[in-house]
């Protein structure tokens, strides 16, 4: 199949986003020198709105305008954080997943301008932060922090910080290595610390699905592993039915061997009660493996726990 000759990326249009553009188009470059590429930057509700994601229907906030401008034919390719692809319902109707790129550091760091780690902080400190995952974890292993709620991408949080918004914030390492500002971190904290979002530091390039040309272009850019525990994530995240407020971390991890696992949890808003569960593949494909997890996690209450919390 010949190589298209332009392909038009859409994106959201905060830099970091901007930037994990870049990432996309120097990879295609370099696999396909002769094609072009134009980018389409869209402001998406999520982005505009500093409220309560709920308000708005949650994460998919964030990838509505993309796909629509995708769908419409404005876009040949929409690149998008997994961590922000809702995976409790399908894709939009008509669209694909065409690759997942090699997966970054799914990490959390602390932001203290001290250069003091977490376990440092003295007792009400205020973490600017509006991820109901992390709220969790701090209130179940920091309960003398606070946590105030601070949304916006990573530039316009580092600056209410600087600004006296918070007296720390915790963002996500592999945003500020695409941002280049890596220089803000004072700890980076273990996934045993703090347990990442489903999804984090990967990047899914998604097409329309009768655009077999473009699917053609860009699905060589993908990494098996990446696929591999994505799917499994976002298996789990679907059978799971979580919204926007419940709070659930998890990550699958291919090890050198080839064997894929998923450890997974879900909290209460406080952090009091956590529900866990870690399983190996084995002969499991990846969606049967989030399956099982989610499947785990349901019979320990989990459906009880998400069902109670306000949406």
């Amino acid at each position: 199949m010949s190589a298209p000759e332009l392909i038009r990326i859409v994106s959201r249009s905060s830099p970091m986003a901007l930037a994990q553009v870049e990432r996309v188009r120097a990879e295609l470059a370099a696999r396909h020198p002769g094609i072009r590429t134009e980018v389409l930057p869209v402001t998406t509700s999520g982005d505009r709105w500093m409220g309560d994601l709920s308000a708005l229907g949650g994460k998919g906030a964030f990838t509505k305008e993309v796909d629509a401008a995708l769908l419409a034919g404005e876009a040949d390719l929409a690149v998008h954080c997994v961590k922000d692809v809702p995976a409790d319902r399908p894709l939009p109707a008509g669209t694909t997943f065409a690759a997942f790129l090699q997966r970054d550091d799914i990490r959390d760091a602390l932001i203290d301008p001290a250069g003091r780690t977490l376990d440092d902080l003295p007792a009400g400190s205020r973490i600017g932060t509006s991820s109901v995952r992390r709220i969790a974890q701090l209130a179940a292993s920091h309960p003398h922090l606070t946590c105030v709620p601070m949304r916006g991408n990573a530039g316009r949080r580092l600056a209410k910080l600087a600004g006296g918004e918070a007296d720390a914030l915790l963002l996500a390492v592999s945003g500020l290595e695409r941002i280049g500002a890596t220089e803000h971190i004072s700890e980076i904290l273990s996934v045993e610390t703090m347990c990442p979002p489903i999804g984090a530091g990967i990047l899914a390039l998604q097409c329309r699905e009768d655009d077999a040309t473009t699917i053609d272009a860009v699905s060589g850019l993908g990494d098996r592993n990446a696929w591999r525990e994505a799917t499994a994530e976002r298996m789990f995240l679907h059978v799971l039915q979580g919204h926007c407020n419940s709070p659930i971390a998890g990550y699958a991890r291919c090890e050198p061997s080839g064997d894929l696992s998923l450890r997974a949890k879900v909290f209460t808003p406080d952090g009091k009660r956590v529900l866990n569960a870690h399983e190996w593949a084995g002969p499991l494909d990846p969606a049967t493996l989030g399956t099982s997890v989610a499947v785990t996690l349901l019979r320990q209450g989990a459906r009880e726990l998400i069902d109670s919390i306000a949406h």
